[in-house]
């Protein structure tokens, strides 16, 4: 196979603005850029307190997926089988996918999707965690190795990371793993096995001196520990993760939350389910859960517009529904004598859950995440009008999605007549009069997953009894009766992840972990089929799921604007954007089947060069 140039740090040079050229030969000093402030690289990593400085860079990435109109985490649940684009007054949504999701298309835009913003801001997070690792040798201030090594092991954790979830959104993409200090352009794609073992190698290391008990936001040894066991199984290294997942699960001080605590504590009409997901209760010391999360304040440094989590997974439901009586039922002022605006939210319908995620998974009717309270129905919602109080005898009634006729009263039934789990998506807004979802700290890793994540290694082992009692140990925290070891498979494990970690996990991201493990394996899933490496953009389990589970795509469903979602299976992985590959002009980065400039990709890397 060619080798080719080494490869070095990349960020967003990978982008058409900054994968630019420079002068070449330049050596009057007149020339030489002057620093406007003291604080230049070589003066503030020079110290541990600057590199540690540094390494909020990389939290504020992460925390920038959850946060602000249209976040991020959105695209990761439409290509999955929960959810779907609801937004259906216009064109551009990632609804028709054959049609809008290419390689030269908007891929970054609050109004589109945010495909883009994964490949940019992951490479600008691998730039701020290399920058650490290239300068870990410079402050002579460290108070001990041990302090130097949780550094070195911190940042490796956050550059694993996004190596992590770039491989499952893209494949193939560039291994950087220096710190770039002049512009690059002959960057080539690096199999997505050898950044992962790279990673796992790294993050093995790591384990070793990163402690627990650090300040919450900060990564953990557990979160080395749960990021690891992601990593092991991506590569199909079932016992690895099994292990990796017991040493967290086993030794650590975590543990699943049982028992009702936090600010509700008190509430008897509240549960611990409720609990869990209560903003103040999150980063509570009390909530031995809790493995990784973000930090999101009213005060936070850098304005994230809050998690508008209300917003994005909240049906528009104040508008287009109708009273059996012909009048407008429901309205979003905050005045309003029924405010339901406050209680759940301006809603737009944009995370739209398919039926799957309202209706099929929920298989128990003790499951405290489906219970009144905590899950919200539409006709739990009353018509609220103000207009038609003392007009229409349906005012303060409950919504009905038909009336007695058979006459259909909502206008938009994608947007605006959904389920959604309440006690997840709803945050006290007092900074908007019509709430959208305000500030808070949101997990990303926490204990529950550990458990599925285990309950999954078992499961490619064929070990059903093992990964029962995991998947058990966070269904019956839910109330639920426990699964025996005939109930398992691999769509057991998504089902409860489905129930437990919507709106927290990357969805599309594990699913297509899955289908490679599937294709790597050749493991009958549980439809019957195989699968392999050779057709995998063309015939694989992530498309064969969704197909399976949601009633939206290919069937020839549109919206009122008139747009039909599609789906094909080589949406398996994510496009790399054109500008990345355009800009590039002294390499090739490799583009995924399915895409323009698949017909100019070379081998991919086997090797790492340092």
């Amino acid at each position: 196979m060619k080798t080719y140039n080494k490869l070095k740090k990349i960020s967003t040079l990978l982008t058409a603005a900054a994968l630019t050229t420079v002068f070449m030969g330049c050596s009057e000093e007149w020339l030489d850029p002057k620093p406007l402030s003291i604080y230049t690289p070589e003066n503030s990593y020079n110290q541990a307190s600057g590199l540690w400085s540094a390494m909020v860079a990389c939290e504020r990435n992460m925390r920038h997926e959850y946060t602000g109109d249209a976040p991020p985490i959105l695209t990761e649940h439409i290509f999955s089988e929960v959810a779907v684009e609801g937004t259906t007054d216009k064109s551009g949504p990632a609804q028709d996918l054959n049609l809008l999701i290419t390689p030269d298309a908007q891929l970054n835009h609050t109004d589109y999707n945010r495909i883009g913003w994964y490949w940019l801001e992951g490479y600008r997070a691998l730039k701020y965690a290399n920058t650490i690792i290239t300068r870990i040798d410079e402050p002579q201030d460290y108070g001990s190795e041990a302090e130097k090594n949780h550094l070195l092991g911190t940042a490796y954790f956050h550059r694993a990371l996004r190596y992590y979830r770039l491989t499952q959104q893209f494949g193939d993409v560039p291994l950087v793993l220096e710190e770039m200090m002049e512009p690059k352009l002959d960057f080539y794609s690096t199999d997505r096995e050898v950044i992962l073992r790279r990673m796992k190698q790294d993050l093995e290391w790591a384990e070793q001196w990163v402690p627990d008990g650090v300040d919450r936001g900060r990564a953990p040894k557990g979160a080395i520990q749960h990021l690891l066991t992601k990593i092991n199984l991506a590569l199909g290294e079932f016992d690895d993760a099994i292990a990796s997942a017991s040493r967290l699960i086993d030794e650590g001080p975590y543990a699943l939350m049982t028992e009702r605590f936090g600010s509700y504590a008190n509430d008897p009409t509240k549960n611990v389910i409720w609990d869990l997901h209560r903003p103040e209760n999150k980063a509570s010391n009390n909530n031995r859960e809790t493995i990784l999360l973000v930090m999101d304040r009213i005060d936070t440094d850098g304005n994230s517009g809050g998690m508008t989590s209300m917003r994005q997974g909240v049906p528009f439901w104040f508008s287009g529904i109708n009273t059996p009586a012909g009048n407008r039922g429901t309205f979003d002022i905050a005045t309003a004598e029924i405010n339901q605006v406050v209680e759940y939210g301006r809603g737009i319908g944009r995370l739209r859950g398919t039926w799957y995620h309202q209706s099929m998974i929920w298989d128990d009717p003790n499951d405290l995440r489906h219970a009144p309270g905590n899950w919200m129905n539409m006709e739990d919602l009353v018509y609220n009008n103000p207009n038609i109080k003392g007009e229409d005898p349906y005012y303060g009634k409950n919504l009905q999605f038909r009336d007695e006729n058979g006459t259909l009263l909502v206008v938009d039934t994608i947007r605006s007549w959904f389920s959604w789990p309440h006690y997840k998506l709803y945050i006290p807004d007092p900074q908007r009069v019509q709430p959208q979802g305000g500030h808070s700290d949101w997990y990303i890793f926490r204990l529950a997953e550990t458990y599925l994540l285990r309950a999954e290694a078992y499961a490619w082992k064929d070990e059903l009894d093992k990964a029962a009692a995991d998947i058990n140990a966070v269904r019956t925290r839910a109330g639920c009766a426990p699964y025996t070891a005939a109930d398992i498979n691999i769509g057991t494990v998504l089902d409860e992840r489905a129930r437990e970690l919507y709106y927290e996990e990357p969805r599309k991201t594990e699913l297509t972990r899955m289908a490679y493990i599937f294709a790597k394996t050749g493991k009958p899933a549980y439809n019957g089929k195989t699968y392999n490496m050779q057709n995998f953009s063309d015939d694989n389990f992530f498309y064969d799921r969704i197909m399976e589970k949601t009633d939206y795509y290919n069937k020839g469903v549109f919206t009122r604007h008139g747009d039909t979602y599609t789906m094909s299976p080589y949406h398996v992985l994510w496009p790399i954007p054109a500008a990345a590959i355009n800009g590039n002009t002294r390499g090739i980065i490799n583009q995924n089947k399915g895409y323009s400039g698949y017909e100019n990709n070379v081998p991919p890397l086997t090797e790492i060069f340092e």
